[in-house]
């Protein structure tokens, strides 16, 4: 980490009350970002800033649901009028079904596709007129990649994050640079109830790197794309999924745990 890269910059995480976003927020305050919180729980989002709080950060919550397009234009100008400006934005808010493409419904459709791609680009849209300079970062996911059964549309929807970054990149330049991060399996709260001592083991054991990613991981990888230090850097992708996605087969690799 690097003390102060983002000292006197304003940042808006959107899905930051827990996981990654929380993550991200935390990084950046701890870079000396003043960070907004933001998402549909208060309680949740008002701990996250307390947390940044108790260690030095300066961090406000703004509640917002970002299926909702005027909660979206609010949040923008909540921020500036907090803080003054708005320099980085992190789209990182995102939901998924457990339906395949000849099941899902409408209703899946649209609650992913609203929540995870529809609001991505309505909050670079109101940020970059805010934005005399700044970067967008998009977190995306591996599943742009390479994806598994009944990940519809959720996987759809991250294949097109990484289209939108290129167009956003090219729209916002020079400016604004903007680009994606796209993490693979990350041990957050949700993700870990769902797997038993086993399971994790067994995926542990198929990432080159040896373990599951933290949420650390990801914001790091934020922290550079937003930072002078990717300064030539916009309009790509940066996977951060401990080398899942260089694996063709996983029954030909050795066990990275032992």
């Amino acid at each position: 980490m690097t003390d102060a890269r983002f000292e006197g910059s304003v940042a808006l995480v959107t899905g930051s009350t827990r996981g990654i976003g929380a993550g991200i927020a935390r990084r950046l305050a701890d870079e000396g970002a003043s960070v907004v919180v933001t998402g549909r729980t208060a309680e949740a989002g008002e701990a996250v800033v307390a947390d940044i709080r108790e260690t030095g950060g300066v961090a406000e919550f703004v509640r917002a649901d970002m299926r909702d397009p005027d909660d979206i234009a609010a949040l923008v100008e909540a921020t500036v009028d907090e803080f003054g400006r708005l320099d980085h934005l992190v789209n990182n808010a995102g939901v998924e079904t457990n339906t395949g493409a000849g099941e899902a419904t409408l209703d899946d459709w649209n609650f992913v596709v609203e929540t995870d791609f529809r609001a991505y680009w309505l909050c670079a849209k109101h940020a970059a007129e805010r934005m005399e300079r700044g970067t967008v970062t998009n977190v995306s996911s591996n599943h742009a990649f390479l994806t598994m059964p009944k990940m519809f549309p959720y996987n759809a929807v991250k294949a097109g994050i990484n289209g939108m970054t290129r167009a956003m990149a090219l729209d916002f330049g020079p400016d604004i640079r903007v680009n994606t991060v796209n993490p693979g399996w990350v041990a957050v709260d949700r993700t870990l109830d769902e797997m038993d001592d086993a399971e994790r083991e067994h995926l542990e054991s198929i990432h080159p790197v040896g373990r599951l990613g933290a949420p650390e991981d990801v914001a790091g990888a934020v922290a550079f794309l937003a930072s002078d230090d990717a300064g030539f850097v916009t309009g790509t992708h940066l996977l951060v999924d401990g080398g899942r996605t260089a694996v063709m087969q996983d029954d030909t690799l050795p066990n990275y745990r032992d």
